[in-house]
């Protein structure tokens, strides 16, 4: 049987996803052959922003050339379409080349709309669309202190934070009363704008741009309609998009009256065997501008070629959410009041910047919309039961109010989600293929991954696929096991309260107790962080040094050449200038590069093994102490200088700062922990986005619980208001040690909290109004270990047998010679070559 041959026109992530289905309904009845304008295979232009805060090009790519010839998909790149001959089924490329078809599917997207402004063409005037786009916007960047966006959209706000990582002044330019005025109300967009100046961008709504001239103080003037003007030296169109349909055009394809490729339910044009996917595609009259419904479209588009009639395009949920410029936002179904008798329920904090709103039916039982800013915690939710037409609880305020008079928020277990519930949308897995999987065998998130691909695309469907799987395999009579490792059928948070009741002390204890062989790298280190964080012991006693891992066997953080960190504790960053002569001195003498951290210390970088005895003993004599670095511990207190010096500052921060550092300074946890102090709601000192969060105001301390940075940003969620010191100490105290009772392995407090059963209202009711009756153990249990604390530096210096482990070689003292280094801005640094690959030995 000959083979079917397909040509699809444009490989962007639509025209990817056609070729990865067809190859998983089998590719062997087909010849599949790719066109693409630019110079590389499809990558993921949802995630472009990241281009700007270090992705490359590599790191957004969704396939490549291996992967197309093992699977016999041929591509072109660098040549474009031009022509389509339906008589001979040929299409026709601007270098000349001639491919037949059987079928065709165009997938060539859309394209940004530029106005049609007075110069609008000049260097350094962009628009925001491909890894080439970026690439001529981050050269602009470098010779630019003033960048404007036109447009005030998802794609603008997108723009503007590339123009806020390339470090200039940013200014976002927006026609309309108000940002995404497509997917907010009034409420949200000004909200949005609101917190968006706050991070010192610039928004001008309201604006329409006459003619782009010369400036005087930049290089371009933009004049606008109402006399107004504003002086840039960059410019990023981004005011929309649209579908890419020139080819069909031309060869009289049927067209839309505003635009786009009109398609059937299975995404067939006016021609006989030609579709067209995505965002060129027009659908019912309606453009949809999202990746997800193109992925439907591609996946209709396969199975019609593949003989299914059945599986239709029928529209698609154009939801979203999403992080812009590091605030959160979501937008759900109808949110501008066009549904015949709509209600609203809306709540506004301009304290705490939330703006949430709630559009039901006319008889309060179904979600017409929702929008949510500032806190989109409810999404999944809120966008289960719009999806899935789910009747909404008594009183469906509970959903995005805060709880209160003991009234429990709404919540939506997945046991209640019908088995057509989009969890994954990436890939249009359903409730019902994941139980479908797990019948088949899938007893993991890899499996279940690696079986439906759910969780592999953006990565936000994860919690919800891991529920969902959880409970399935419960209700299927399997047991979800969340043993550590094989060697103890206990989870972490079940072998920390074991450790704890039972008082073990050491790790052969507890293998006894309820464990079996010798361990291994996983649980081995897991037990040495609960027994330190419940009896606080010296963790290089023999008894616990072979559970350690590298960093807390030496007391320091492996470097990639192999040498060590050395951190010295600086309590709130305060620091006598005779410390900061010493810390100096001892980098001169041992040839350290030095750098100021984000956290208010000195790191000290390219101490070899056998040099940190000497340097630390050099440290401790003169009052430093370890700043446990290399520890799953407390690692810093970032405060600002606060009322000391400060001219807005209501609360001496530094001071507290020192005083909530040296309480907590050693305490082992399942991850590191980070403190901000500020000493004013300016919030100098960031602290929402640290572990805890402690900021001052008029009336006492607000405290945030579960902030972090790292790979997923995240704000504190505010845990209390108004405290006095002492009940912020006596809180901290119980939240800190309720999370190294209850949280997992290598969870960080943002996660913990993100997992917790009743989440903020639930951590509230057990620390405030002890409602496990368990807040006096947890106090009693923090003082003893704020009592067991001791500088593990000062001790190791002090033990000429635990000194013998800082030695390259066992029966010798020569150093390694295999270091290479060169010379920087006056510092040291490591020559690049391969890093030193870490072996744990286990017997």
């Amino acid at each position: 049987m000959s083979k079917q041959r397909i040509v699809v026109v444009g490989n962007g992530m639509v025209g990817h996803k056609f070729i990865d289905t067809i190859i998983g309904n089998d590719e062997s009845h087909y010849e599949v052959i790719t066109f693409s304008e630019e110079s590389r295979l499809a990558y993921d232009r949802v995630q472009l922003s990241y281009f700007f805060s270090g992705k490359t090009a590599d790191d957004l790519a969704l396939t490549d050339e291996a992967y197309y010839e093992e699977n016999g998909i041929k591509f072109v790149l660098n040549d474009k379409v031009v022509d389509l001959d339906f008589d001979n089924r040929n299409v026709i490329t601007a270098s000349g080349r001639v491919e037949s078809y059987d079928k065709l599917v165009l997938a060539t997207g859309s394209y940004p709309f530029v106005p049609p402004i007075p110069g609008n063409d000049q260097e350094h005037c962009h628009v925001y669309r491909t890894i080439d786009d970026l690439e001529d916007i981050t050269e602009s960047g470098k010779s630019s202190k003033v960048g404007v966006v036109i447009g005030g959209g998802l794609l603008g706000l997108e723009a503007g934070n590339a123009l806020v990582n390339l470090g200039v002044e940013t200014h976002i330019v927006e026609f309309a009363p108000r940002l995404m005025a497509v997917q907010l109300d009034d409420g949200g967009g000004a909200l949005l704008k609101r917190k968006i100046e706050d991070l010192g961008v610039q928004v001008h709504t309201e604006k329409a741009t006459t003619e782009i001239v010369a400036g005087t103080t930049s290089r371009y003037r933009m004049n606008f309609a109402d006399g107004s003007h504003l002086e840039t030296d960059m410019i990023i169109f981004s005011a929309g998009i649209r579908p890419q349909d020139e080819l069909a055009r031309k060869c009289g394809i049927p067209i839309g009256e505003r635009g786009g490729i009109v398609i059937d339910n299975h995404c067939q044009t006016g021609v006989k065997d030609v579709y067209a996917i995505g965002e060129c595609a027009l659908w019912e009259n309606f453009i949809f501008g999202l990746v997800a419904p193109g992925y439907q479209m591609a996946k209709v588009a396969a199975a019609h070629m593949h003989g299914d009639s059945a599986t239709e395009f029928t529209g698609a949920d154009m939801s979203t959410k999403l992080k812009l410029l590091g605030v959160d936002v979501a937008s759900i179904g109808e949110v501008h009041g066009s549904t015949p008798g709509a209600q609203s329920y809306t709540y506004n904090d301009e304290i705490e910047q939330v703006y949430k709103r709630l559009i039901v039916s006319a008889d309060g039982k179904k979600l017409v919309g929702a929008v949510l800013v500032g806190d989109a915690e409810a999404y999944g939710t809120l966008l289960q039961l719009k999806l899935n037409d789910m009747t909404l609880p008594a009183n469906p305020s509970t959903l995005i109010l805060p709880s209160s008079g003991g009234e429990e928020s709404a919540g939506l277990g997945v046991d209640a989600l019908p088995d057509t519930a989009a969890i994954c949308s990436c890939f249009d897995v359903s409730k019902g293929d994941i139980k479908e999987a797990v019948a088949a065998g899938c007893c993991s998130m890899g499996e279940l991954k690696a079986s439906t691909k759910a969780a592999t695309g953006c990565g936000g469907c994860t919690a919800l696929a891991k529920q969902v799987l959880d409970s399935e395999l419960a209700n299927l009579g399997f047991e979800v096991k969340k043993d550590i490792c094989e060697h103890f059928a206990y989870s972490r948070q079940e072998l920390a309260d074991i450790v704890r009741v039972k008082k073990i002390k050491t790790f052969p204890a507890l293998l006894t107790e309820c464990g079996s062989g010798k361990g291994c790298e996983i649980c081995k280190p897991a037990v040495a962080n609960i027994l330190a964080s419940y009896w606080n012991d010296y963790v290089l006693e023999d008894v616990h040094v072979g559970l350690q891992d590298t960093n807390d066997n030496y007391l320091g953080n492996m470097q990639k050449d192999g040498t060590y960190s050395v951190v010295p504790r600086i309590p709130g960053g305060e620091i006598t200038p005779d410390g900061l002569i010493t810390i100096g001195q001892i980098a001169k003498e041992f040839d350290l590069y030095t750098k100021i951290t984000g956290g208010a210390r000195v790191d000290l970088f390219g101490a070899q093994l056998h040099e940190l005895p000497a340097i630390w003993k050099k440290l401790v004599d003169a009052g430093f102490e370890t700043g446990h670095a290399y520890g799953k511990s407390l690692r810093t207190v970032k405060s600002c200088v606060g009322s000391t010096w400060c001219r807005y500052g209501v609360k001496n921060s530094v001071g507290f700062a020192i005083d909530i550092e040296n309480r907590y300074k050693g305490l082992r946890s399942p991850h590191k922990v980070k403190f901000g102090v500020s000493g004013c709601t300016r919030e100098c000192a960031e602290a929402q986005g640290k572990d805890f969060g402690l900021i001052a105001t008029d009336k006492g301390w607000n405290l945030f619980v579960g902030g972090n940075g790292g790979m997923r940003p995240r704000h504190g969620d505010l845990f209390a208001s108004d405290l006095t010191d002492e009940q912020l100490r006596t809180y901290v105290d119980r939240i800190y040690m309720f999370y190294i009772r209850t949280a997992d392995r290598l969870q960080r407090t943002s996660v913990w909290l993100e997992n917790m059963e009743g989440g903020i209202e639930y951590l509230r009711e057990v620390i405030i109004e002890d409602s496990l009756n368990i807040v006096a153990e947890l106090e009693a249990e923090m003082e003893s270990n704020i009592q067991n604390y001791q500088c593990e530096w000062k001790t190791t210096i002090e033990d000429p047998e635990k000194l013998k482990r800082f030695k390259h070689y066992i029966n010798s003292d020569a150093v390694d010679t295999g270091l290479a280094f060169k010379v920087e801005r006056d510092q040291r640094f490591p020559v690049k070559k391969d890093p030193i690959q870490i072996i744990e030995l286990t017997e």
